[in-house]
């Protein structure tokens, strides 16, 4: 893996992105997204994950944070997700009506066979992409971006209109996690 994309700074601010494999648009279902909802809630509350800004696309993610507590940037973001890969898994298995199952079980054992440390499902591509955040202008521009990936991708006109994101924050309106950190 590329030096560039490493947690170098344990006190540092990152962007990152993280994505399900083979691109699968997991994330159309609200019942896989509310646990990755609940999952973020809980770094946030037990984890130290303070977040600047977030956005959840049908197939990855994106979230600009630091951790406020010993836990290590690249720790909270492993712990999320092993936890959310098991618990998405589970829930598409467990889902009589997910039209899919097979499908997507059978990508994700295909990508888990392709992984040495992976048991057998493979639920999220390996790498995050960390860029560590130095400065104003960088994330403002980090900001910009999460909030506008869904208007690029025509899914609505103004970023707060998107309800997995963190747009409504920065509007003054409340989004769907607590405690987002607008002022920077």
């Amino acid at each position: 893996m590329s030096r560039n994309y490493k947690f170098h700074n344990p006190d540092g601010l990152y962007f990152v992105s993280f994505a399900v494999v083979y691109w699968l648009n997991i994330f159309v279902r609200e019942q896989y997204i509310e646990i990755l909802l609940e999952s973020l809630k809980f770094c946030q509350k037990e984890k130290g994950m303070e977040i600047f800004a977030w956005c959840i696309m049908t197939n990855h993610v994106h979230i600009v944070f630091r951790t406020i507590t010993d836990d290590k940037p690249e720790q909270v973001i492993g712990d999320l997700k092993r936890f959310t890969s098991k618990k998405i898994v589970t829930a598409i298995i467990n889902n009589p009506n997910e039209s899919k199952k097979e499908f997507f079980l059978n990508k994700f054992i295909e990508a888990g066979k392709k992984s040495s440390n992976v048991n057998k499902y493979q639920f999220w591509q390996h790498n995050n992409h960390p860029i560590e955040i130095s400065d104003n202008k960088t994330m403002d521009i980090k900001i910009n971006y999460v909030h506008n990936n869904p208007v690029k991708a025509d899914y609505v006109n103004i970023p707060e209109d998107y309800p997995y994101s963190s747009a409504k924050d920065y509007c003054g309106e409340k989004g769907l996690l607590p405690d987002i950190v607008v002022e920077h």
